[in-house]
């Protein structure tokens, strides 16, 4: 795993920060938190260039006419025209028939690559099984055109939701919450964390789908289980590293980031952001707190 902890080198692969002008003197304040933790470069340059591209096909969406003459599979499967594996499991079967079905969503692995595609080969990519494609510019804009097609992949998310021991409360904003058999799923999500993998496909896809208001919501919830009730001990990494680093919105990252500032301890190995910001926000967070105590 390709670690790191220079600040320059991280600057290179997350660009959250960059229009923060920090401008108060934080050398006293870091001398209570040194920089002693390393970050997981590998994860934040694959969320960098998946932040890039994603934000290059939404620029790109509204751009000229395309023709729908391609060979596209993914869209294909999401117009229920053909099977994602040779059982001949369409998308309207798959979400009559696999809805609920925990050990077959857990085991099977050649369906997550159709149900939330992207600019990525999947983990199975080679198996002849699999034969979904990953998206390409012209995919994703005849995704973003047609409502039947989002309204599916709105259907698999909720699917995949309730596997998790989450339901979406709200299609409009995206909020989520436990589901009532959170506490046997959220005991699969820890025992098995190849889940962790799925859930990073699953929030790029709705970042490059037309869902990236989802984003923020979901990975928020995760912070809550993760940070401050202690459920999913087995996907806090992931969460810090990946999910909140898939969220497109800048300005929702940063406040996802400084969430998890908040509830992570020690605060001195939270290495998800600049020196310079976490000393500022800490410095934030104490006068607050001390303005409180003195009401």
């Amino acid at each position: 795993m390709l670690m790191g902890n220079s600040e320059n080198t991280l600057s290179d692969y997350d660009s959250t920060w960059e229009d923060e002008d920090v401008c108060e003197d934080t050398k006293e304040f870091s001398k209570q938190w040194p920089w002693r933790e390393k970050r997981n470069l590998h994860a934040a340059e694959d969320m960098r260039n998946y932040r890039r591209e994603c934000r290059s096909q939404l620029d790109d969406v509204k751009g000229q006419d395309v023709d729908n003459d391609e060979d596209l599979p993914n869209l294909w499967f999401y117009q229920n025209k053909i099977p994602f594996d040779a059982d001949g499991v369409c998308i309207e079967d798959f979400h009559m028939c696999w809805f609920g079905d925990y050990k077959k969503l857990e085991h099977v692995h050649s369906y997550i690559q159709w149900l939330f595609p992207t600019q990525e080969n999947g983990m199975n990519a080679s198996s002849v099984q699999n034969l979904s494609h990953v998206l390409n510019p012209k995919a994703i804009k005849l995704f973003h055109r047609d409502e039947v097609m989002k309204k599916r992949l709105l259907t698999s998310y909720k699917l995949m939701l309730d596997f998790y021991g989450i339901e979406l409360v709200s299609e409009e904003t995206g909020e989520v919450r436990r589901s009532v058999n959170w506490k046997e799923r959220f005991e699969n999500l820890n025992r098995n964390t190849h889940n962790n993998l799925r859930i990073t496909r699953i929030l790029k896809c709705l970042g490059l789908l037309g869902f990236h208001h989802y984003q923020a919501p979901l990975v928020h919830f995760f912070l809550v289980e993760t940070l401050v009730n202690g459920t999913l001990p087995q996907v806090k990494q992931s969460v810090l590293d990946y999910f909140m680093f898939a969220v497109v919105d800048k300005s929702k990252r940063k406040e996802l980031i400084k969430f998890a500032l908040c509830y992570f301890k020690p605060k001195e190995k939270f290495v998800w952001c600049p020196t310079r910001i976490r000393i500022h926000f800490l410095k934030e967070v104490e006068r607050a707190e001390k303005q409180t105590e003195h009401y």
